[in-house]
């Protein structure tokens, strides 16, 4: 392994820790729960199984080939292994975020999509999804999750949570982040007795995404 490899799984490692610690800490998982990747090549790095955040250093990397072989590490993956490699197999993502966040989770037990309450949506790609309930760790909860992905770079898992994927840690987690907070937003003006939210139709949504096109800095 050439010493450039090397320093990019060590640094993409970091990455991960960091995020998941990240996850805890703005609540959107609960101890262990949740699991976060990057992708190095053709090599995984995810987090492993049942062990907290802040316990894991530099020499606890986990990393496994894209059939889930583990190749580097002492460490077993997270159970969710098959949900991450589903999504490196199924498009260009670098990075995947899977979380429990609390209010996510909520919608994914009363709606098969997100409401476009706001134009947040257009950052994963339109109306957020629902898969349909599998088991945790199972290849059926991988399946179910690509097909709420198409065309799309975040979906509910019923009765579970998130799981959002991007060309960059922080991208991933952003889109996790303005996930729940749509889903956030979606509760509490739901909730509000005698009233409906107003929605976005899907014309006020293509052009918002029409418009992102161009946002931020140049370069």
């Amino acid at each position: 392994m050439s010493d450039g490899l090397q320093d990019a799984i060590a640094r993409a490692w970091e990455g991960v820790v960091a995020t998941a610690r990240r996850t805890r800490e703005e609540g959107l998982v609960v101890g262990t729960s949740g699991n976060v990747s990057a992708r190095v090549g053709d090599l995984v790095l995810v987090t492993p199984s049942g062990v907290p955040y802040d316990k894991l250093g530099p020499g606890d990397a986990v990393g496994v080939d894209l059939e889930g072989r583990r190749v580097l590490g002492d460490l077993v993956p997270t159970s969710e292994l098959p949900l991450h490699l589903a999504v490196y197999r199924g498009s260009r993502a670098r990075a995947v975020v899977h979380t429990h966040a609390v209010h996510a989770t909520a919608v994914s037990t009363l709606v098969p999509e997100v409401p476009l309450v706001h134009y947040a949506a257009a950052l994963l790609g339109g109306p957020v999804r629902t898969a349909p309930y599998a088991r945790y760790g199972t290849q059926e909860l991988a399946d179910n999750m690509l097909t709420a992905l198409r065309d799309r770079t975040g979906c509910l898992l019923r009765n579970h949570g998130t799981v959002t994927y991007g060309d960059t840690l922080d991208e991933a987690y952003d889109r996790t982040a303005q996930l729940e907070w749509m889903c956030r937003v979606w509760l509490t003006a739901s909730s509000v007795p005698g009233h409906s939210p107003s929605l976005l139709t899907p014309d006020q949504l293509t052009e918002v995404r029409e418009a992102l096109e161009g946002y931020g800095q140049p370069g």
